[in-house]
Protein backbone atom coordinates (compact mmCIF):
# COMPACT_ATOMS: atom_id res chain seq x y z
CA UNK A 1 0.00 0.00 0.00
CA UNK A 2 1.28 3.68 -0.56
CA UNK A 3 2.48 5.80 2.45
CA UNK A 4 3.43 9.29 3.05
CA UNK A 5 6.83 8.50 5.30
CA UNK A 6 7.69 11.93 5.75
CA UNK A 7 6.81 15.59 5.27
CA UNK A 8 8.47 18.68 5.58
CA UNK A 9 7.21 22.09 5.64
CA UNK A 10 10.53 24.21 6.31
CA UNK A 11 9.95 28.30 6.46
CA UNK A 12 13.53 28.73 5.51
CA UNK A 13 15.95 27.76 2.45
CA UNK A 14 18.83 25.90 4.27
CA UNK A 15 21.08 25.54 0.91
CA UNK A 16 22.87 28.86 0.57
CA UNK A 17 26.17 29.74 -0.51
CA UNK A 18 28.74 27.59 -1.59
CA UNK A 19 27.87 23.48 -1.10
CA UNK A 20 31.21 22.98 0.57
CA UNK A 21 30.28 25.22 3.58
CA UNK A 22 27.52 22.85 3.88
CA UNK A 23 23.55 23.74 4.84
CA UNK A 24 22.34 26.17 7.01
CA UNK A 25 20.91 24.70 10.34
CA UNK A 26 17.54 23.25 10.12
CA UNK A 27 14.67 25.10 12.18
CA UNK A 28 13.24 23.25 14.68
CA UNK A 29 9.89 21.67 13.40
CA UNK A 30 10.45 21.59 9.54
CA UNK A 31 9.54 18.00 9.76
CA UNK A 32 6.12 17.54 10.37
CA UNK A 33 3.40 14.58 10.66
CA UNK A 34 0.72 16.47 8.27
CA UNK A 35 0.64 19.61 6.40
CA UNK A 36 -2.02 21.85 5.15
CA UNK A 37 -2.25 22.81 1.46
CA UNK A 38 -3.59 25.58 -0.73
CA UNK A 39 -4.46 25.58 -4.27
CA UNK A 40 -2.37 27.19 -6.22
CA UNK A 41 0.00 28.40 -3.65
CA UNK A 42 1.48 24.79 -1.43
CA UNK A 43 2.21 24.47 1.53
CA UNK A 44 1.67 26.01 4.90
CA UNK A 45 4.37 27.54 6.08
CA UNK A 46 6.53 26.19 3.76
CA UNK A 47 9.44 28.57 1.65
CA UNK A 48 8.09 28.78 -1.04
CA UNK A 49 4.14 28.85 -0.39
CA UNK A 50 2.46 31.97 -2.56
CA UNK A 51 5.38 33.01 -3.82
CA UNK A 52 4.81 33.43 -7.48
CA UNK A 53 8.04 32.17 -9.32
CA UNK A 54 7.53 28.63 -7.43
CA UNK A 55 3.66 28.57 -8.12
CA UNK A 56 4.20 25.65 -10.67
CA UNK A 57 6.33 23.78 -8.37
CA UNK A 58 5.60 24.80 -5.03
CA UNK A 59 5.58 21.20 -3.74
CA UNK A 60 7.90 18.84 -4.34
CA UNK A 61 7.02 14.68 -4.08
CA UNK A 62 9.96 12.59 -4.21
CA UNK A 63 10.04 8.22 -3.82
CA UNK A 64 11.79 6.90 -0.80
CA UNK A 65 12.70 3.76 -3.22
CA UNK A 66 15.14 6.59 -4.98
CA UNK A 67 17.44 7.28 -2.08
CA UNK A 68 19.74 5.74 -0.25
CA UNK A 69 18.80 3.80 3.64
CA UNK A 70 18.84 6.94 6.13
CA UNK A 71 18.22 9.85 3.69
CA UNK A 72 15.30 12.03 4.16
CA UNK A 73 13.58 15.22 2.99
CA UNK A 74 16.06 17.26 5.18
CA UNK A 75 18.43 15.95 3.41
CA UNK A 76 16.95 16.27 -0.15
CA UNK A 77 14.89 19.04 0.69
CA UNK A 78 11.62 18.23 -1.03
CA UNK A 79 8.03 18.24 0.41
CA UNK A 80 6.14 14.85 0.76
CA UNK A 81 8.45 11.69 1.16
CA UNK A 82 6.45 8.56 -0.25
CA UNK A 83 6.82 4.92 -0.55
CA UNK A 84 4.88 2.68 -3.47
CA UNK A 85 4.23 5.44 -5.95
CA UNK A 86 6.64 5.96 -9.10
CA UNK A 87 5.93 9.40 -8.61
CA UNK A 88 9.27 10.17 -11.69
CA UNK A 89 6.99 8.90 -14.38
CA UNK A 90 3.82 11.26 -13.70
CA UNK A 91 4.86 14.05 -15.60
CA UNK A 92 2.15 15.99 -17.06
CA UNK A 93 -0.07 13.70 -14.63
CA UNK A 94 -2.04 14.58 -11.71
CA UNK A 95 -1.30 12.85 -8.88
CA UNK A 96 -4.21 12.37 -6.29
CA UNK A 97 -3.55 11.47 -2.56
CA UNK A 98 -6.02 10.99 0.61
CA UNK A 99 -3.93 10.42 3.78
CA UNK A 100 -7.97 9.92 5.66
CA UNK A 101 -8.72 13.99 5.51
CA UNK A 102 -10.11 14.07 1.73
CA UNK A 103 -8.52 14.34 -1.38
CA UNK A 104 -5.34 16.62 -2.65
CA UNK A 105 -4.98 16.89 -6.47
CA UNK A 106 -1.53 17.79 -7.33
CA UNK A 107 -0.47 19.02 -11.18
CA UNK A 108 2.76 17.52 -11.92
CA UNK A 109 4.49 19.92 -14.16
CA UNK A 110 8.42 18.78 -14.07
CA UNK A 111 10.81 16.73 -12.66
CA UNK A 112 12.56 18.23 -9.74
CA UNK A 113 15.99 18.27 -10.68
CA UNK A 114 19.21 17.60 -8.19
CA UNK A 115 21.74 19.75 -7.51
CA UNK A 116 25.09 20.02 -6.47
CA UNK A 117 23.98 20.16 -2.88
CA UNK A 118 23.19 16.79 -3.18
CA UNK A 119 26.95 15.45 -2.95
CA UNK A 120 27.32 17.26 0.72
CA UNK A 121 23.61 16.31 1.74
CA UNK A 122 23.30 12.24 0.46
CA UNK A 123 26.72 11.67 -0.24
CA UNK A 124 29.20 11.89 -2.80
CA UNK A 125 27.57 10.82 -6.54
CA UNK A 126 24.04 11.40 -5.51
CA UNK A 127 24.23 14.48 -7.90
CA UNK A 128 24.10 12.50 -10.20
CA UNK A 129 22.71 9.15 -9.60
CA UNK A 130 19.31 11.26 -8.96
CA UNK A 131 18.92 12.89 -12.13
CA UNK A 132 16.32 11.16 -13.34
CA UNK A 133 14.59 10.00 -10.04
CA UNK A 134 14.84 13.23 -7.91
CA UNK A 135 11.53 13.63 -7.65
CA UNK A 136 8.65 15.82 -9.17
CA UNK A 137 7.42 19.59 -8.69
CA UNK A 138 3.71 20.03 -8.96
CA UNK A 139 0.79 22.88 -8.80
CA UNK A 140 -1.96 21.78 -6.28
CA UNK A 141 -5.23 21.99 -7.41
CA UNK A 142 -7.48 21.85 -4.23
CA UNK A 143 -7.45 22.77 -0.80
CA UNK A 144 -6.75 19.43 1.98
CA UNK A 145 -4.28 17.74 4.79
CA UNK A 146 -1.66 15.45 4.04
CA UNK A 147 -0.48 13.12 7.34
CA UNK A 148 2.44 10.87 7.18
CA UNK A 149 1.06 6.96 7.11
CA UNK A 150 -0.95 4.91 4.41
CA UNK A 151 -2.28 6.69 1.51
CA UNK A 152 -4.98 5.79 -1.11
CA UNK A 153 -2.81 7.02 -4.61
CA UNK A 154 -4.61 8.11 -8.04
CA UNK A 155 -3.15 9.05 -10.80
CA UNK A 156 -5.22 10.78 -13.42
Amino acid sequence: MPEIVELLASPVHRFLGRPADGPAPAPPGELVDAVRIRAGLGIVGDRYFGQQAHRDASVTVIARESLPDGIGLAEVRRNILTTGIAVDELIGRVLVLDSGDGPVSLRVNRAARPCAWMDVTVGPGAWKALRTTGGIRCTPLNDGTLRVGPIDAVVT
